[in-house]
């Protein structure tokens, strides 16, 4: 789980340096980690983009209500804007909620209203303008000996819920969990 935790906070570490910071061979991690994409547990490794530098300074969450005969067409017409980034059927009030990145409030409108509104079957929609975002923290929760283990990298703490006492302690390390793979 540590190999996992550390990945998860950094995926371009480099394995010698993973190495040493865990403590293990290189190669033995080289072995792990092949499991573990081979196992298809760690999906893909990836980047994280700063869209400030492309131009992108707004970015929205747009709930939608459709008409239910027109789901696949307005899936299909939403997937030709470019400025939508994700679609997520969703329960509660929409049935759809979409991101949306634009370079500015002029941009959002127009793709809200002139794109997005104007799709055939779409019924209103509703725009959440993202106005302060926390950074992503990795966390990693594992269940072992009915204790539940959370990972939380934002302070480097550990919290251990004991089920058996529902005693929440905290402390600062990483325990030894034997490695699943």
């Amino acid at each position: 789980m540590k190999l996992l935790f550390e990945l998860s906070k950094d995926g371009n570490i480099s394995v010698p340096t993973l190495s040493k910071k865990l403590g293990v061979s290189a190669s033995v991690l080289y072995s792990r980690i092949k499991r573990l994409v081979r196992k298809k547990l760690i999906k893909k490794f990836t980047i994280e983009i700063d869209d400030s530098l492309l131009g992108i300074s707004v970015k929205a969450s747009v709930g939608i209500n459709r008409d239910p005969k027109f789901k696949m067409q307005i899936h299909k017409k939403l997937l030709e804007v470019s400025e939508v980034i994700s679609i997520s059927e969703v329960t509660g009030r929409f049935d759809i909620m979409i991101r949306v990145y634009t370079q500015d409030l002029e941009d959002l409108h127009t793709v809200v209203i002139e794109k997005i509104g104007k799709i055939e079957g779409i019924q209103n929609t509703e725009t959440f303008v993202e106005l302060q975002k926390t950074p992503h923290v990795p966390t990693i929760c594992f269940t072992t000996d009915f204790k539940e283990v959370a990972y939380d990298d934002s302070n480097l703490t550990l919290a251990t819920l004991t089920i058996e006492s529902t005693v929440i302690s905290p402390t600062h390390s990483v325990p030894d969990v034997p490695e699943p793979f």
